[in-house]
């Protein structure tokens, strides 16, 4: 049997595991409902609890939506469906991906090896959190609460360093081909790497969408726009992204 990255067979897997975690989340949902009524707590603020938090998770969903877009090209849509609805994030997911085919040399699945091979990347990596986090996670918050505690300037600086060593991994996969836009004389290639540049733009695009959702929020005080900033930055850079490349290529 040919293989499909869209195969019903990888569909009906998904939808079990998918199964399984909403299963869990009703579960516990039942369970916490009834544990607030024997604690006294009215229906009514149960129910407002419950609707407030179904309309904040649009927004991560959106964004968690174009992640799985973005990877559908690459890997059909049953497997980023299933690895952006449990544990992982597509800043990770698109790298693990690309360094699975980089490895074996290709640009596309063909067959059922190369999707297990990638499969096997994406779900491994993200997995030892569940290991790790438990074992280390208490040490960590505890060696931060002193840090905080001796010096809080301290511990905001350690932070913003944290952050911005984060953003600065994620940033190499951007950048990395720039020096590819330079022939063996060194001139300047720039009209024939536009594949090259097209993400720097695109990052660009999106910080500076998510700069004016900072002006905004801060001139204004629109906090909702505070659970939005993402996906608007994300809809609006892959959206610009299109007339900007028929532009350049025009």
């Amino acid at each position: 049997m040919e293989f499909s990255l869209n195969s019903p067979i990888i569909y009906a897997l998904v939808a079990i595991v998918l199964s399984v975690v909403v299963a869990q989340s009703v579960f516990f949902l039942v369970k916490a409902y009834k544990r607030g009524l024997e604690l006294g707590m009215e229906k009514s603020v149960l129910n407002a609890t419950i609707k407030r938090s179904a309309l904040f998770t649009i927004a991560p969903a959106v964004a968690i939506f174009m992640g799985v877009v973005s990877l559908i090209n690459m890997l059909g849509v049953a497997l980023p469906w299933l690895r952006l609805s449990i544990i992982g994030a597509v800043t990770y997911e698109l790298p693990a991906a690309q360094q699975a085919m980089a490895s074996m040399g290709i640009d596309a699945i063909q067959n059922a090896k190369q999707f297990v091979t990638v499969a096997f990347v994406m779900t491994f990596g993200i997995a030892a959190s569940l290991i790790i986090a438990p074992i280390t996670c208490k040490k960590i918050t505890s060696g931060m609460l002193k840090v905080k505690n001796k010096d809080n300037k301290w511990m905001d600086m350690l932070m913003t360093a944290m952050f911005v060593g984060m953003l600065a991994a994620f940033l190499g996969y951007i950048v990395c081909n720039l020096g590819l836009v330079f022939e063996e004389d060194g001139a300047l290639a720039f009209h024939y790497q536009l594949e090259y540049w097209m993400p720097v733009f695109v990052m660009a695009i999106s910080a500076g969408l998510m700069a004016i959702c900072g002006i905004l929020l801060k001139k204004f005080n629109w906090k909702w726009l505070n659970d939005y900033a993402l996906p608007i930055s994300m809809i609006g850079s892959m959206a610009l992204s299109i007339p900007l490349s028929l532009l350049i290529n025009g």
